[in-house]
């Protein structure tokens, strides 16, 4: 899975991006260190925004430790605290297991003061921080740390989970006990009886329609065989240990 997959909210990913050499500008703060982005290009015929080719990366810094990255995904080497304006540095992201909050599709291209212009967003959250924990950063959107696949930063990602695979958002499935449940993503069901969802669908689960219509019988037995051992609270169960985090809605 390269920087041109596909990508799901829930899906937990292995991301990286090799380290590549670049300068600091403008000094380091116990807040930010600004270096020259090598990645993206100026678009010097946006006639709205313009950009200095400087990206601030967020640090913080607790008493008189060294400052530390928290959501933010990429480091410098060296670490900012041996770091100073016009020192050359490499910045990168080391191998990150995040989770992805949200995938957002842009047509036309979102229109940034750099290039090239991004046609996707995806929003993720390093292991050990949840939606409802994530502070509300500046340089971050509402959902995560977002990511532009195909943007020029040659990220990697290696796909660790994808809870409900078989399963595409709209779905209607019948589980075990005869309840019939609306999947909105891997932590959105709705029971149709109105009851309360309490602990999720019972294993195994019947792919009764798609997007509305009824599903085909390759569709069905994917979903059938993929729930036919194990349960709703063990994908919760191995998403969480992976994640350190809780469900994101």
């Amino acid at each position: 899975m390269t920087g041109e997959g596909d990508f799901r909210a829930g899906d937990v990913l292995l991301v990286a991006c090799p380290f590549t050499v670049t300068r600091v500008e403008q000094g380091v703060t116990r807040d930010h260190v600004a270096v020259r982005w090598p990645w993206w290009e100026i678009d010097r015929d946006n006639e709205f925004a313009h950009w200095n080719g400087i990206v601030a990366l967020g640090v913080v810094s607790k008493g008189n430790a060294a400052p530390e990255v928290e959501a933010e995904l990429f480091r410098t080497d060296p670490p900012p605290e041996r770091l100073k304006a016009g020192d050359v540095c490499r910045v990168g992201v080391p191998p990150t297991v995040v989770h992805v909050t949200a995938v957002d599709h842009h047509d036309p291209p979102l229109e940034t003061a750099w290039l090239p212009h991004p046609t996707r967003s995806v929003s993720v959250l390093p292991r050990g921080l949840s939606y409802r924990e994530f502070p509300d950063e500046s340089h971050l959107d509402g959902s995560g740390y977002a990511i532009h696949p195909g943007d020029g930063i040659p990220f990697t990602f290696e796909l660790l989970m994808r809870p409900y695979a078989s399963l595409q958002a709209g779905d209607e499935v019948a589980d075990a006990v005869g309840r019939a449940w609306l999947f909105g993503g891997p932590w959105d069901w709705t029971a149709f009886d109105g009851g309360s969802e309490g602990t999720g669908p019972e294993w195994p689960l019947v792919l009764l329609t798609r997007a509305g219509t009824p599903c085909s019988v390759e569709d069905a037995k994917a979903v059938s065989v993929s729930t036919a051992s194990g349960s709703h609270q063990d994908t919760v169960r191995e998403w969480m240990s992976l994640t350190e985090a809780s469900p994101t809605p």
